[in-house]
């Protein structure tokens, strides 16, 4: 834990809402692309600062499995763009498959057929932009203390952030217990791998869950989690008003802000909902009281960790819409991606907190 002379001196810990703004704005800033070099470059960057600024807390151990899965959603597209076959035309044939007939509800599908390269590029592209957004949350997971950002999170939502934060705990917890255990048999002579050692491990894994969950539940009722204060009627009635115009609003204005014909009422409407969202929440919050013992400032480092990711963001949508066929490599035909300049300079504007942050204290 961070010392009381630490957190004189300047070095406390980002706040845990900046490092999700920057991971967020990463993955934003990926879904921007399809070029395989500028996309790998994200995964690189987010994977740098990982390693610079990360704790070495159980729940900061979770990118690697985020990476694996991250890894197994791009194989998973691209044996589906093999076995079911993709829209796009080709003319390099790779490999000829068995072609299996289907009746005629089943038109659009097929099972086997012709692979081609350019099907096989496409899936990629579409496979490594999903793999992208993965590792991005990842990052964020390993980044962000779920204990300190609970604690930032507004009263109206914190039985949610309960939920939440404990649900992302869980697994990273899981894979410690696992590498422990299977680090335990190892050094006792007895099998780790295979259906034998899944067997041995999983089940002292999952009864340490259990005893864990019993305790997190005594330890919340010990601390009169769930108790709510009285508020007048006129009040609830007047949340409730508030949240769901304000959410109403928020999909509305998004709507118009995405399409074209709603350019001219989509922000106004947007910004009108996030109001009244707010004003929900913040009168909702009254009727959880709570203290806050140390509550993380938003300084200024918190600032220039979002305002990395935010810019890398906006500067991946300018360039989207400013040089499309640079950020989206053609696949018919079938093209080299190349690697823009300023757009990948953007991108390293992400490696930017790996220089201006602190480790995350263990």
């Amino acid at each position: 834990m961070a010392s009381h002379g630490d957190i004189r001196r300047g070095r406390r810990a980002v706040h845990p809402g900046a490092w999700w703004l920057w991971a967020l704005s990463l993955g934003v800033a990926a879904t921007r692309t399809t070029n395989p070099l500028l996309l790998a470059l994200l995964i690189a960057t987010s994977a740098y600062v990982v390693a610079t600024c990360r704790s070495n807390a159980p729940w900061a151990r979770s990118y690697a499995a985020f990476v694996k899965l991250a890894l197994a959603v791009l194989l998973i597209r691209l044996f589906f763009a093999v076995a079911l076959g993709s829209p796009i035309p080709g003319t390099h044939t790779i490999v000829t498959l068995p072609e299996v007939p289907l009746p005629d509800w089943a038109q659009g599908i097929r099972l086997g057929g012709t692979v081609t390269a350019e099907a096989l590029v496409f899936a990629l592209y579409d496979g490594l932009k999903l793999a992208t957004l993965l590792v991005c949350v990842g990052a964020a997971n390993a980044l962000a203390n779920p204990a300190r950002l609970l604690k930032s999170l507004p009263g109206a939502l914190y039985e949610m952030g309960v939920a939440v934060v404990v649900a992302l705990t869980f697994a990273p917890h899981l894979i410690a217990d696992a590498q422990r255990l299977r680090a335990a048999r190892r050094l006792r002579g007895r099998p780790d791998r295979g259906i034998r050692g899944l067997l041995h491990v999983g089940l002292p894994v999952l009864e340490g869950a259990l005893e864990r969950s019993v305790a997190l539940a005594a330890a919340m009722d010990a601390r009169g989690y769930g108790r709510t204060a009285q508020v007048p009627a006129p009040v609830r009635r007047t949340t409730t008003a508030l949240t769901l115009g304000g959410l109403l609003g928020v999909c509305a204005g998004t709507y118009g802000v995405l399409t074209a014909q709603g350019t001219a009422y989509g922000l106004p409407v947007l910004l009108a909902g996030l109001t009244a969202a707010l004003a929900g929440l913040w009168l909702g919050g009254r009727r959880t009281p709570r203290t806050r013992y140390r509550p993380d400032p938003w300084d200024t480092r918190a600032w220039l960790v979002a305002a990395c990711g935010i810019t890398v963001a906006a500067l991946l949508t300018l360039a989207a819409s400013r040089s499309p066929e640079a950020l989206h490599p053609g696949v018919v035909p079938l093209t080299a991606p190349t690697l823009p300049l300023w757009p990948s300079a953007a991108v390293l504007l992400g490696l930017l907190p790996a220089f201006i942050t602190p480790k995350e204290p263990s």
